[in-house]
């Protein structure tokens, strides 16, 4: 497999602080890879690096080969890399297709409203929402809301989907559907990444786990290894309560 996206040294300071602090790995295509780390450890804060929303303060960002390092959102979405937002935000005022068709315009793949408007119908069919692409999108649940914003993404036609915990709020019902909707978008060929707090979805979505942890990647391996790597434990409970979790699983 080759590297869709690319990482080299990236940082990015805000003043004095370094939200994200020389981190580098590599996304192959078909890969599904979770990003993990505690609250502040700065993983939306990369993502916005990778898609131009912040522009790295050192480091390179190359995707496909190519240095995408100073572009802007519109551009990385033109490119084919996209995104969801961990606080969902659609347009309220708007209907769930009217919202969708946006983001196919954004993206820059349909030649006329009209075309972005049947883009986004067959979006909203694939993640079951077609029954309400006429209703406003203030009216959606939060679930609902939550496919929307992945049908939002998927229609700007992408490469590499980078989704920013998608899954906070659901109950358990909920994440097994939106696990199933994960599986069948990277079954399009899409390579995905995803930040992610519940271990239940890294185990069995993910190839390979990226530990972030201060703004520095600490950790990288298979998920298996890495929810019993000290170093992940300790940046979750602290050394205490890391010593005390490893004996307790020692002794299980």
């Amino acid at each position: 497999m080759s590297a869709i996206l690319e990482l080299q040294n990236v940082s990015r300071a805000f003043g004095g602080i370094k939200a994200v602090n020389d981190v580098s790995f590599k996304l192959q295509e078909g890969e599904i890879v979770a990003l993990i780390g505690p609250n502040g450890a700065g993983k939306t804060t990369l993502v916005n690096a990778i898609t131009g929303v912040h522009t790295p303060t050192a480091g390179k960002v190359l995707f496909e080969g190519q240095d995408v390092t100073r572009q802007k959102p519109f551009q990385a979405a033109r490119r084919g890399l996209a995104r969801t937002f961990q606080i969902v935000q659609p347009f309220p005022r708007m209907t769930v297709l009217e919202n969708v068709a946006a983001s196919a315009l954004f993206g820059g793949h349909p030649e006329s409203v009209a075309e972005a408007h049947e883009h986004a119908a067959r979006e909203l069919d694939f993640v079951g929402l077609g029954h309400v692409a006429h209703s406003p999108a203030s009216a959606l649940t939060l679930p609902n809301r939550k496919r929307l914003e992945l049908a939002k993404s998927l229609a700007m036609s992408p490469k590499v989907l980078l989704l920013d915990e998608v899954n906070a709020g659901l109950n358990a019902t909920e994440i097994d559907g939106a696990l199933d909707l994960i599986r069948r978008i990277a079954a399009r060929g899409v390579s995905i990444l995803i930040i992610e707090h519940l271990m239940k979805v890294v185990l069995s979505l993910s190839s390979r786990v990226l530990v972030l942890h201060h703004g520095e990647l600490i950790a990288e391996g298979p998920p298996a290894e890495m929810v019993h790597d000290r170093k992940v434990i300790e940046a979750y409970l602290g050394p205490k309560f890391a010593e005390r979790f490893q004996k307790e699983m020692a002794g299980a």
